[in-house]
């Protein structure tokens, strides 16, 4: 992990806006009212999806996508001017979050002002046209970074140049298939930013564990999620995310996917940050998965309580089924199905004031029983007489009796502050998510 790297992140809460469709005028202005209920769910960190102009030729869509770039340099004046950008970004920090901004380093779209400027920056397909290694992405072309040896410097510079720029207004990064960029140029930015905001956030998109494989076996460049924590402070769990979607198709046991969130916990660096979310804008809405609000709030409390900062995606609060179109206008449906929002406030409050980034996290399940048993284990001197937090999550919403390794005795809960009881070893679960303090068992080593 990067010297620098804030471990306190991990008790943070980010709330991902597409401005094009967040509010029906789909400006930056028209953000700046919602942003006390935002604060008030529990939210550090605003993160703002691409504010740049998108590009005309080989437009997806209506509008394109907020992803084919067209002026790393510019924001898009369909949100409004760089000055109801300042406001937006002046209103965020005046409630106390911070914000930070999407960008989109490996690629432009095709008539982008660095392809009219610098048609050397880019990556070349065999007959010398320029292209892209996704063949889906048909509406950008790719950056070519260079090679150790022979890194395309002017390239980096710009970049950096442009990164800076936005320093000065802005607390940090989402950097979009970050995986797709050296990490070398990314350790470079970093430190470059650190002159201008030295707490910048950096959060690096990384990619499903079977993209990653089938593009390195093509030869493309395609960091593990191991070198990308050189140089960035949280990266997504796609490297879970696909057993994780499989459960929910039924395809997968609860136990494989936090068999494998026990891996994380043994396998990347210490402080290592994942970020944890249900859905975001390339994924579809956890309630068009399942809408069922019991288990909705097992899901969300697993998440929140899982290790790593939290994301969530606008409209997840309400329960929003539709996933809003990257391609064309496609307001946010801010219809409450099922209203989230006390829970988040809480989870938040567990999240920042009880669970440590130090913490050992462990995981088991009840496969049969739909239930998950997460232990946070503060390892602290100061930990007290409670240094296990235990989460149990029943993700079918039912009440059933399930194993804990917890002394038999009454915990609160502390989501509801009902009383806990565990007896001959199993947990009386009505349903709802619990999270509750009790003592260690002792370890034997």
């Amino acid at each position: 992990m990067p010297a620098d790297t804030n471990p306190m992140l991990q008790k943070q809460v980010i709330y991902s806006i597409f401005v094009r469709n967040h509010t029906k005028e789909g400006t930056f202005l028209s953000v700046i009212p919602d942003l006390d209920r935002i604060r008030n769910l529990g939210v550090d960190v605003v993160w703002l999806m691409p504010i740049h102009p998108t590009g005309e030729k080989g437009r997806k869509g209506t509008l394109g996508s907020p992803y084919a770039n067209r002026d790393y340099r510019a924001v898009n004046p369909e949100y409004g001017t760089l000055e109801d950008f300042r406001r937006l970004v002046d209103a965020i920090h005046a409630r106390g979050m911070r914000c930070i901004i999407d960008v989109v380093y490996n690629h432009t779209s095709p008539d982008s002002v660095l392809f009219e400027q610098h048609p050397e920056f880019f990556y070349r397909k065999p007959d010398g046209r320029p292209g892209n290694h996704v063949g889906d992405w048909s509406d950008v072309i790719d950056l070519d970074y260079g090679t150790p040896g022979n890194w395309n410097k002017p390239l980096w510079d710009y970049q950096i140049e442009s990164l800076c720029y936005w320093a000065t207004m802005v607390d940090g990064f989402r950097c979009d298939v970050a995986s797709f960029v050296p990490v070398e140029f990314w350790k470079a930015a970093r430190e470059a930013v650190a002159k201008v905001r030295p707490d910048a956030i950096w959060l690096a998109e990384t990619v499903h564990r079977s993209f990653g494989k089938a593009c390195r076996a093509l030869g493309m460049c395609c960091a593990r999620d191991t070198e990308a924590f050189e140089a960035f402070d949280i990266e997504y769990s796609y490297d879970v995310q696909e057993t994780f979607d499989d459960y929910l198709r039924g395809k997968a046991t609860l136990s494989h996917y936090l068999d494998l969130v026990d891996f994380q916990d043994c396998a990347y660096p210490a402080y290592y940050n994942k970020l944890r979310y249900l859905e975001n804008h390339d994924l579809p809405r956890i309630a068009g998965w399942d809408s069922d609000p019991r288990d909705l709030r097992n899901l969300t409390a697993m998440a929140y309580f899982l290790k790593g900062t939290t994301l969530l995606y606008a409209g997840q609060e309400v329960a929003a089924e539709h996933q809003p179109s990257l391609f064309d206008r496609d307001t946010v449906d801010w219809t409450v199905r099922c209203d989230l929002s006390g829970l988040m406030r809480t989870l938040y409050g567990i999240k920042r004031d009880v669970l440590q980034p130090t913490d050992y996290c462990h995981a088991t399940a009840d496969d049969e029983k739909n239930v998950a048993v997460i232990y946070r284990d503060d390892i602290r001197e100061e930990a007290g007489e409670t240094p296990r937090t235990v989460g149990v999550f029943s993700l079918k919403g039912e009440a059933t009796r399930v194993a804990v390794d917890v002394a038999d005795g009454t915990y609160k809960n502390l989501i509801d502050g009902s009383d806990v009881t565990v007896s001959d070893g199993e947990l009386a679960c009505d349903g709802e998510p619990v999270i509750m303090r009790c003592p260690r068992p002792e370890l034997a080593v």
